[in-house]
């Protein structure tokens, strides 16, 4: 069955034979005259609306375009996102955070290709992505990753976009993925000791500079004698990579780049009494294994083993030593802004949004102090 659009719109039909085509999943197949007035075809497309409305661009394309440049665009459009995709990681220049591009390379041959990847530039339209994400979501895909993935996506069309490959923007009106953070779960002080004791000592030391100086666990696997800067201070240099297994650069920072933390007393203690016992290697790392470095693996092993003979705490993982770092300083009054630069978070504001309900401070308070300031004002 052909519906004949508006005269010089073209059409659009099912060639599967089915007894009822508008209800067969069989996709929708175009046929319009470009701009050089050459008959052309298009498939691929889910719904009749998503094939009026290709119909729909392509016709004002063709009546503000001029015919070269219109050839052009519609031989980009041609393209499919996979090779567009292809083409356009390479040219991301500035992107020179390895994680970051190891989780754009992730997104795309994980979940955009799968997903999108057959599909042509100028076949994707608002509703093609709306039910991208609607996949993802069905899929299980966290909303944390959603949100990166849809970045990356975001980034890849609107490039093909600017450069002619479709006549509107595919993600206009496209609401982003919503990432609402779930309460972390912090352990108690009693459960941290405990797990110092429980822990081995490669993993005690990783325990003790996650919970004491608020690490992250590749930060402290990469502890370091040489960073003991004073007795009370600890300089973050580097990580060692959950995949390279080997140092690299902080998260949040380019290479070369450092924080500098509290050291307790206590941690600085664990530093010296693991180096007279163990030694350290010759640039002065203290953990290390059969490749040179403490890696993920290794600790993943430690650390299930560890769960094992500690007491139910739920949701309770390794990540909890460091968020009880955070636990203890806002609660003792530590300013945010001190502990966001000590955790090396990218902003204030992810530490709000992380540990806002540790702060002291409450409406309750705040209403006392006002009103002390107020009667004093009087």
């Amino acid at each position: 069955m052909v519906r004949q659009l508006a005269r010089g719109m073209g059409s659009f039909s099912k060639s599967c034979g089915c007894a009822k085509p508008t209800r067969c999943p069989h996709p929708y197949l175009i046929r319009f005259r470009d701009a050089l007035g050459k008959q052309r075809e298009e498939s691929g497309y889910g719904t009749q609306d998503d094939a009026i409305e290709r119909l729909t661009q392509l016709y004002a394309e063709k009546k503000t375009t001029a015919p070269s440049v219109a050839a052009a665009r519609r031989e980009l459009g041609q393209l499919t996102v996979e090779k567009y995709a292809r083409q356009w990681r390479p040219r991301q220049r500035k992107m020179t955070d390895y994680s970051t591009g190891e989780h754009v390379d992730s997104s795309i041959n994980v979940h955009i290709v799968p997903r999108l990847g057959s599909r042509k530039l100028n076949s994707v339209t608002p509703i093609v992505v709306e039910r991208f994400l609607d996949e993802m979501e069905n899929d299980g895909v966290g909303r944390g990753n959603q949100v990166n993935i849809f970045r990356v996506l975001k980034s890849i069309l609107r490039d093909a976009y600017a450069k002619g490959a479709m006549a509107d923007d595919p993600v206009k009106g496209v609401q982003d993925p919503e990432y609402v953070r779930e309460q972390v779960a912090i352990p108690p002080l009693v459960y941290v000791k405990q797990a110092l004791i429980v822990a081995d000592e490669d993993l005690a030391l990783e325990i003790a500079m996650m919970a004491g100086c608020g690490l992250r666990n590749g930060e402290a696997r990469a502890v370091n004698v040489n960073n003991v800067v004073a007795q009370d201070v600890y300089r973050v240099r580097e990580q060692i990579h959950s995949n390279t297994l080997k140092p690299a650069k902080l998260k949040h920072r380019k290479v070369g780049e450092f924080r500098e933390v509290p050291l307790p007393q206590s941690v600085r203690e664990a530093i010296e009494r693991y180096e007279e016992k163990h030694g350290t290697t010759k640039d002065g790392y203290l953990l290390r294994g059969p490749g040179g470095y403490f890696t993920e693996g290794m600790e993943r092993r430690r650390v299930k083993r560890l769960f094992v003979n500690l007491p139910p705490e739920e949701d309770i993982g390794m990540y909890g030593f460091r968020h009880y770092f955070a636990s203890n300083a806002l609660g003792n009054g530590i300013p945010i802004t001190d502990v966001a630069e000590w955790m090396g978070h990218k902003s204030i504001e992810e530490t709000y949004r992380t540990y806002r309900h540790l702060m002291p401070g409450n409406i309750t308070k705040a209403a006392r102090i006002l009103e002390a300031g107020l009667w004093e004002a009087a």
